[in-house]
């Protein structure tokens, strides 16, 4: 009767050589790296949004010149010594676009941040919690969610007659949560009944504890894209308000530059350098930072990975 056992085929290590080591499990952060590394959409997307971030940190040190301050011929257009032109007062264009890509930054980060903590703890408590808490932040988020973002944060502009930068950004961050909350709410649901979501409760771990050490980790890269498209959404509300002339009154923008230039005939009068680069800055950013979301989540879903 043959042996029905499967025989082990390895050959024995010669004498004094090791035996070749089983390969060591690639860790989660190597694997991020390596298919980040592979992705065209996130370094490319990635490349651009630092360029412009660090555009708008070291260009401010390149100009000796003041935002509003005229410095040249009216309408000159670029030269070695003024890079981007002047505009019809004679004003340092570079200089206002270096200081208008601070400010959208800042824009995008503070209200991308306010946003994403609010809908954050309102999707986490959500879908946690249930019952009754769920059902008032639903009702919570849906009239916010229903209101014309664009038209309150036109009202409360127009009303205010010192506006600034952190101001713009404080209202764009408390308009712009609701979706971000509801997809929050929605993966938190599916996480709160898993196993190590039940071990923890009977553990006697205090709520807070459980939606920050385990179902936020569990949804970290979900955060993180979800922060990108606040990020992007709050530059691009940003720019659409200064556009309509309700930005900042104390300071520069690029949605500011390209209503200045409208106001002053820019394109009539053929002074594209006035407004082709901050509109072009725009585009490039919020265009960028969807870019690489688009990237983030091949990375992170084995099922969209092409390498």
């Amino acid at each position: 009767m043959s042996d029905t056992l499967p025989r082990d085929t390895t050959l024995p290590a010669a004498e004094g050589v090791p035996a070749p080591a089983a390969p060591a499990p690639r860790s989660r952060r190597s694997e991020f790296l390596y298919f980040a590394l592979r992705n065209p959409k996130l370094w490319i997307g990635g490349l651009v949004v630092l360029f412009f971030a660090v555009t708008a940190v070291v260009g401010p040190r390149l100009t000796d010149y003041g935002v509003q301050e005229y410095v040249g011929p009216p309408a000159s257009p670029p030269s070695a010594e003024h890079w981007f032109g002047t505009t019809t007062f004679g004003q340092d264009v570079f200089t206002q676009f270096v200081h208008g890509l601070g400010a959208s930054f800042i824009v995008g980060l503070l209200g991308g941040g306010i946003a994403a903590i609010v809908g954050m703890t309102v999707g986490f408590v959500a879908g946690y919690r249930g019952g009754i808490v769920d059902e008032v932040l639903n009702v919570m988020t849906n009239i916010v969610l229903v209101l014309p973002t664009l038209a309150v944060l036109i009202i409360i502009a127009a009303y205010l007659e010192v506006r600034g930068v952190v101001t713009e950004a404080v209202f764009i961050g408390l308009t712009s949560w609701p979706w971000a909350a509801r997809a929050i709410r929605a993966q938190t649901f599916s996480l709160a009944a898993r196993d190590f979501v039940d071990l923890a409760r009977l553990t006697g771990v205090p709520t807070r504890k459980i939606i920050l050490g385990e179902i936020a980790p569990n949804m970290s890269s979900y955060l993180f894209m979800t922060f990108i498209l606040l990020f992007g959404g709050a530059i691009l509300a940003a720019a659409t308000l200064d556009f309509i002339g309700l930005g900042p009154t104390d300071g520069m923008s690029l949605g500011l530059m390209m209503n200045n230039a409208v106001l002053w005939s820019a394109l009539q009068l053929g002074l594209w350098w006035w407004f082709v680069p901050p509109g072009l800055a725009i585009a490039l950013i919020v265009g960028s930072l969807y870019f690489m979301n688009v990237g983030l989540d091949e990375v992170f879903n084995p099922r969209l990975r092409t390498t």
